[in-house]
């Protein structure tokens, strides 16, 4: 590879393993993709090339839309390996008496080649890389991670460690988005405001979910039957559509009307509650109202009935007419849903229940209601 010129950092060098260099620098974020390239897996006749996955085109997306938001703190490393053409000179000057004697300060060269050859390989962070190379800021200085080594094998092993970690767990992050102020990206965004509902019903006395919620920082709640993930995705559903329960409180400026928002759920849920009171609180194996499936379809069910109950006088007393209307065709602990050919325990928390359940109720209370006229 013939080098014209090079890109000079500030590094800090240590060692790792059986001698193997490894540094620490920063790098404006358009250039990650300049010094380093994607070794994709692929497979020829002889053997396995590569290792990193296709590009997940939903991922970079979101992270070049979070990069252009405005200034952000993204302190997320990349890891790369480094080939060993590149140069490190150590600098020269008096160092502290009491330092901790762990890697060298100094610049670090990295090759830049005419022929298009690069001198690194991603092992983790590649979606990262491509969304910093096509963000409208393009001096985001990102923290790098490199380590120098050639060998396909070494590059393999570490990618594998690096990505076997398992990830957040879902319902962690979901309860620690309502504590976080600062800008997220889209596909987290979006979970913050149900997230906050969800501790608001969770929390408030005069709530139905009133201590039934089970969240990831309240493990030992006795009296906690619902999933918080299943409530959160039922309100997700309600706030999605123009005609959805909770978007008409929902402004087109991003401000919305939280406290409203909690007490239409406080005044639907209520009513479900009141509605069915044998299976209310149960455990979802006593109850499938309680269980994510019952949860999700009448979630759901929620859009149709309040925007119903909206255009007359007395908005709480039809949605307590409409449910009334369905509660002898509901078995959420005992009976058999004849028309959907389940017994009342064979209800899963799959997508195909809960679209079956979900489907199955809305309809009937469509044909429910125009009877009733």
């Amino acid at each position: 590879m013939t080098a014209t010129q090079s890109m000079a950092v500030r590094a800090v060098r240590t060692q790792q393993g059986y001698g193997t260099d490894v540094y620490a620098f920063f790098l404006p974020g358009s250039a990650v993709m300049q010094i380093a390239e994607i070794s994709r897996i692929k497979r020829d006749e002889a053997e396995l090339q590569g290792f990193q996955r296709q590009e997940i085109r939903s991922h970079v997306n979101s992270i070049v839309e979070f990069l252009n938001s405005g200034p952000v703190l993204f302190p997320n490393a990349i890891i790369l390996a480094l080939s060993d053409a590149v140069e490190f000179k150590a600098a020269r000057g008096t160092k502290p008496s009491d330092i901790i004697e762990i890697g060298t300060s100094g610049t670090l060269h990295l090759p830049l080649s005419k022929d298009g050859k690069k001198i690194a390989w991603i092992v983790d962070g590649q979606q990262r890389s491509i969304a910093l190379a096509r963000a409208e800021n393009k001096d985001v200085p990102v923290p790098v991670i490199a380590f120098v080594s050639q060998d396909i094998e070494v590059q393999r092993q570490q990618f594998i460690l690096v990505n076997k970690v398992k990830a957040l767990d879902t319902r962690l992050i979901n309860e620690l988005l309502p504590e976080v102020s600062t800008l997220l990206p889209r596909d987290l965004a979006a979970n913050k405001l149900p997230s906050e509902l969800c501790n608001l019903l969770n929390n408030h006395k005069a709530s139905p979910f009133f201590q039934l919620i089970k969240r990831r920082s309240d493990q030992k709640a006795k009296s906690a039957v619902v999933s918080d993930s299943a409530l959160i995705a039922a309100i997700k559903i309600n706030l999605k559509t123009p005609t959805s329960a909770l978007s008409q409180y929902a402004g087109v400026d991003g401000a919305c009307d939280a406290d409203e928002m909690f007490h239409v759920l406080v005044k639907y849920w209520s009513a479900v509650r009141d509605t069915f009171p044998e299976a209310w609180g149960q455990p979802p194996e006593k109850s499938r109202l309680m269980h994510m499936a019952g949860i999700r379809a009448m979630g759901a069910l929620m859009d149709p009935i309040m925007v119903r109950a909206d255009s007359v006088s007395d908005s709480e007393e039809d949605i307590r007419r409409s449910l009334t209307r369905l509660r002898d065709h509901c078995c959420w602990t005992s009976g058999k849903w004849d028309e959907l050919a389940w017994r009342w325990n064979e209800v899963q928390g799959t997508q195909l229940h809960i679209d079956r359940l979900t489907q199955h109720l809305i309809l009937l209370d469509r044909k429910l209601s125009k009877a009733s006229r």
